[in-house]
């Protein structure tokens, strides 16, 4: 169906149902059978809606009036934060988000034709201002240097003071750092000319220490003021135990550049997960939720079933938080990752803690595990965390030749967890028991899994 005959044009008014939820947290209703993605709606609701985009095969919306509302939807909160993406299902009362993220791997599943049960996702209690980390864009407005969030598909900066989901001792920090720019008129990046000065303020709060990191990420590699903002910075937040500039010269999206600049403080911030003690720099990749991250790695440790006598394998090892957590519980752990700086934070993280049985290989997991394969390495474990496109064939196949008892695949995308599975199973892999979703990342559509896979 082309654009053209498309049942819907943009700024047409329709009544519609909502019959379900994309994995973006936008409501799906039908004209026609033609699909319409609606900002801000919730399953089992009837609405007005105006089109904002049409495509060949699907368009967007907005809703205007909400004529039969949902049971589980939550009016507590700020439209904002919906629109803007930092919290898309915000909308749906915290039940109904945890049903969600069930029945999203239930679907994928179902899709690939695996017959495998998913367990109850586990919530937290408190599913608000969790997040330790901030990466807040800065924009002019009328006028005025600006922090906020993007409006959805777009560049378009909204204003926010309150992100919900942020540490609100980040929040604050935000404000703090954001008042103290414009009080010495910096100017903001401007992207359509790549002109101008602050692009971003990032913060960083350690969960437990309360130690914090202000890094100002620059266009320009000289910060205007910048003794007298670095000053009143820490004179406003008494926990600031690091200030960095990060300069970020290049016409891209990529928040942060390659150097850091140390303007008061140290290069590092620390921070414990489950009693260890980590270092955590501008660019270290330390997970968001450190509350929940606790419960995920106990739970992979518990399924895996140690016993102490243990060779493991943690594939995509990162600053090292699973090989770490993981290595008082077994014999030896081998950790791979392609960030450089990363094996350099996982080998001084491991220094730190006195962690002797782990070693940190620097390289792209699938290659690392091709080269173990060769050598003969035979794991009892690989635990499995990969970034958001999953595993590779070639990553998979090592993984089976070494025939460990077990495989923990620690998901944090159900679309790739899913099509993995199903290679896996071709290669005589199967998952024991359920799949485990946990709520790593509240208020947003992120999904975090857990299975383990055995010989069958």
């Amino acid at each position: 169906m082309s654009k053209k005959n498309a049942p819907v044009s943009k700024n047409q008014q329709f009544d519609v149902e909502i019959f379900d939820l994309t994995y973006l947290g936008m409501g799906v209703a039908k004209i026609e059978d033609f699909p319409i993605f609606v900002a801000n709606a919730v399953p089992g609701e009837t609405v007005k809606i105006g089109i904002t985009k049409v495509a060949s095969s699907y368009a967007f919306a907005r809703v205007i009036k909400v004529l039969v509302e949902s049971d589980n939807r939550n009016n507590e909160v700020n439209a904002d934060l919906v629109t803007t993406g930092i919290a898309p299902l915000a909308n749906l009362k915290y039940p109904a988000q945890l049903k969600f993220k069930q029945q999203q791997i239930e679907a994928l599943l179902k899709k690939q034709h695996l017959d495998i049960p998913v367990a109850e996702t586990i919530g937290m209690e408190n599913p608000f201002g969790y997040r330790n980390k901030a990466q807040v864009p800065v924009r002019e407005i009328k006028g005025q240097l600006e922090t906020g969030f993007y409006r959805r598909n777009s560049h378009n900066l909204v204003p926010i003071e309150d992100y919900f989901i942020q540490d609100p001792e980040i929040d604050k920090a935000v404000n703090t750092v954001r008042d103290i720019l414009r009080k010495y008129h910096v100017a903001a990046y401007d992207e359509v000319n790549h002109r101008g000065v602050v692009r971003t303020v990032m913060v960083r709060r350690g969960y437990y220490s309360h130690e914090m990191m202000i890094v100002i990420v620059t266009k320009s590699r000289k910060l205007p003021m910048q003794e007298v903002i670095v000053d009143e910075i820490r004179a406003a937040l008494p926990e600031v135990k690091s200030i960095m500039q990060n300069i970020n010269q290049d016409k891209t999206n990529v928040i942060l550049g390659e150097k850091n600049v140390v303007l008061w403080g140290n290069k590092v911030i620390f921070d414990t997960l489950l009693g260890l003690k980590f270092a955590i720099g501008p660019n270290s990749f330390y997970q968001v939720n450190p509350q929940t991250t606790e419960n995920l790695y106990t739970l992979a440790a518990e399924k895996a079933e140690l016993t102490g006598d243990e060779i493991v394998i943690d594939a995509y090892s990162g600053i090292g938080t699973i090989s770490l957590t993981i290595a008082p519980k077994v014999k030896q752990v081998y950790g791979v990752e392609i960030v450089p700086g990363a094996i350099d934070d996982a080998k001084r993280n491991a220094d730190m803690n006195n962690i002797k049985n782990v070693k940190f290989t620097l390289g792209k997991a699938e290659e690392q595990m091709v080269k173990w394969a060769e050598a003969d390495l035979k794991p009892d474990v690989i635990f499995v965390d990969p970034p958001r496109k999953g595993l590779t064939g070639e990553l998979i196949s090592a993984a089976v030749e070494m025939a460990p008892k077990k495989i923990v695949y620690i998901s944090c995308n159900p679309a790739t967890l899913t099509r993995d599975l199903e290679e896996f199973k071709q290669l005589g892999y199967e998952v024991k028991g359920s799949i485990q979703p946990v709520d790593q990342f509240p208020q947003t559509t992120h999904v975090e899994s857990i299975a383990v896979l055995e010989k069958n």
